[in-house]
């Protein structure tokens, strides 16, 4: 998409042609075409969800930022990378199901690792409790990745390290988001981790669908592992 047609209504198009995509190599075919165009695109959303992960974790993380490890999971095109960077990090793992959304990742020189992997389809490729900070933004929400991974992103992390989540609040989500804090309560109950932040954004995105208009809600969820 070129400059001069990225508008919002044919941002908007694109998005809601993701949603007809059933198949994970459908969808996977989709963000594989879009990972060139992918942070233009967001940025007329004004999709905010990657700065308000990062403050986040900004304000518990206490430890050595730059010797920090973090997993980024669903991390496209580096988004997160990018404003967790401005906050002082600087050793990232990626993780996507599109390579070419891992090869802009690449080019971004964020990252000392990137994996491709299908989340849901088998275990993250990764070793058990190495990462300080595990971080998915953006990917938890209806049609995208199964709920049941918050297990593996909570094995991924050391014991003391932070785990943040992010959703959105819309109507079309509320179940899938429903869902989710089922699974991080059931999960606090077992002792596996305790929620230290939620917190409920009005102005998450511009909205897409045709039910709804302005801007969509979300949610920012961080847990710490015990």
């Amino acid at each position: 998409m070129s400059a001069d047609t990225n508008t919002f209504e044919n941002v908007k198009a694109v998005i809601l042609s993701c949603h007809k995509n059933s198949t994970s190599e459908e969808k996977v075919n989709f963000y594989n075409t879009w990972a060139e165009n992918y942070d233009q695109d967001v940025a007329v959303l004004d999709y905010r969800a990657p700065s308000l992960a990062a403050n986040s974790i900004s304000t518990h993380f206490s430890g050595d930022r730059e010797a920090a490890v973090v997993l980024d999971v669903a991390c496209g095109t580096g988004l997160v990378a990018q404003q967790m960077k401005r906050h002082g990090f600087g050793h990232f793992v990626g993780i996507d199901g599109s390579q070419a959304m891992l090869e802009v990742a690449r080019e971004s020189g964020l990252y000392q690792d990137l994996k491709q992997c299908m989340l849901g389809e088998g275990q993250l490729p990764v070793q058990w409790g190495l990462f300080d900070v595990v971080v998915i933004v953006g990917a938890f929400s209806v049609g995208q990745v199964p709920v049941d991974v918050v297990r593996e992103l909570c094995k991924s992390t050391k014991p003391g390290g932070y785990i943040c989540m992010t959703t959105r609040s819309n109507h079309d989500n509320l179940q899938y988001k429903a869902s989710l804090e089922r699974e991080l309560k059931q999960m606090e109950e077992e002792e596996l981790w305790t929620c230290v932040e939620y917190s409920q954004v009005e102005d998450w995105e511009r909205a897409v669908s045709e039910q709804e208009h302005g801007y969509i809600s979300g949610a920012v969820y961080i847990y710490k592992k015990l």
